[in-house]
């Protein structure tokens, strides 16, 4: 479809299915090079990441734990400021590689907040693994050490990214057309 309707938006293709395949199997061939032999535990930041999350796990050529971890920073359009966790790491990520996935990364103050919490986790180490990021909007100094594409700093639904918790289904990803 090139265009979508979200509850009271509007929205244009932005990147089809296949793309952002291509994009996934290049993500995980990196991480399956950086991490061959390791078994790292896989944190995919819950809601927006499940579809991404499910994808780069298929395509992964190493074995890894899985753990969902669940925060929330977003009302509508826009980042509330402040990040509320509602399901958080597990115990078990002491002393072991953990790779955060997310889905997505504008700000940045999600992520700072995400791993302060993992931080007192004591893992070995911490990467994180962002399917798209905005430089645009990024305020912050924390390194992303996968990150599929860069975008403008436009709003965007499909593959798990969601306008007031709608529009995740989509296989592309739509931009807000104004």
């Amino acid at each position: 479809m090139e265009k979508i309707q979200v509850l009271d938006k509007r929205f244009r293709m932005y990147m089809p299915e296949a793309e952002i395949q291509d994009i996934v199997r290049r993500m995980a061939a990196d991480i399956s090079r950086d991490y061959k032999g390791r078994n790292p535990i896989l944190c995919p930041i819950l809601t927006g990441s499940f579809m991404f999350a499910a994808d780069l796990m298929r395509e992964l050529e190493i074995d890894a734990n899985v753990s969902f971890v669940r925060y929330s920073s977003y009302l509508g359009m826009a980042t509330t400021g402040s990040v509320k966790e509602l399901m958080g790491f597990p115990k078990d990520c002491r002393a072991r590689d953990v790779i955060i996935i997310e889905d997505i990364i504008d700000s940045g103050i999600s992520m700072e907040f995400i791993l302060e919490q993992l931080k007192l986790q004591k893992p070995s180490s911490i990467s994180i693994c962002a399917f798209l990021f905005k430089p645009g909007s990024f305020k912050k100094h924390y390194k992303i050490d996968y990150i599929g594409k860069e975008i403008p700093d436009d709003f965007i639904v499909g593959y798990g990214l969601d306008y007031d918790g709608m529009g995740r289904t989509y296989r592309d990803i739509y931009v807000l057309d104004d």
